[in-house]
């Protein structure tokens, strides 16, 4: 199986219709279950069909009503063929064992967050954040690379240069990546309890958008970045 990266449509397209979504350089997805007897099931199954791929791709956090799976290449932000294959896999087996795979049910579709740091200066300011977080990074040939939890319990922490200082509003802001069909439900969700977009020129990659008093959040996709 290829480990050639995928580009952002090809990742999408090929777990399209097998209830996964390609969200941040992983592909995720929710199985709804009843007791944490029945998330030790479903568990139980996405494991043995992901065979030996499943100890270095398979992500799960199980709980008494659902159970979240990730596939994703540890310490990378990339879907390659072998990871699409694997999803697939483990939705025929959730599937035959009467389990739907779907990440597009409940009160929301998958999402993954980052943080985004505003520096002047991120050689300066990254090794405080790796070292403080315990992090490694995203690509060790890019030294403005990203920051990842190497235990994917945290989110991904990134780096906004910028080209002066900013004083006037906060320099930590959160990105929210969400499937690209949930994008506007949730910006309009958003200006529905009081905020509003600040920017949207670069949608529907992101959207800029602010609370009452300024603190800014981005809603993001992989559209629009191939």
């Amino acid at each position: 199986m290829s480990e050639t990266a995928l580009t952002r449509q090809q990742a999408s397209e090929a777990v399209t219709g097998h209830g996964w979504r390609f969200v941040l350089g992983s592909l995720c997805t929710t199985v709804a279950v009843s007791s944490l007897a029945g998330a030790v099931e479903v568990a139980a199954l996405a494991v043995a069909a992901a065979g030996a791929d499943g100890e270095r791709l398979l992500r799960l956090d199980l709980g008494g009503q659902r159970v979240l799976l990730t596939v994703q290449v540890p310490g990378a932000m990339r879907v390659s063929g072998r990871e699409t294959a694997l999803a697939v896999r483990v939705s025929a087996a959730l599937a035959e064992a009467g389990h739907a795979v779907d990440a597009v049910g409940g009160p929301r579709a998958a999402q993954l967050l980052e943080i985004a740091i505003d520096a002047m200066d991120i050689g300066a300011v990254r090794p405080f954040w790796r070292a403080v977080l315990g992090y490694t990074d995203a690509d060790a040939d890019d030294p403005g690379a990203a920051l990842l939890d190497p235990y994917g319990q945290g989110p991904a922490v990134w780096f906004q240069q910028m080209d002066r200082p900013r004083t006037q509003r906060n320099r930590i802001h959160l990105d929210v990546s969400v499937p690209h069909d949930e994008a506007d439900r949730r910006v309009a969700a958003a200006v529905a309890a009081g905020g509003r977009v600040v920017y949207d020129k670069e949608a529907p990659a992101f959207r800029v958008l602010a609370d009452q008093e300024g603190n800014e959040a981005c809603v993001t996709t992989w559209l629009g970045r191939d």
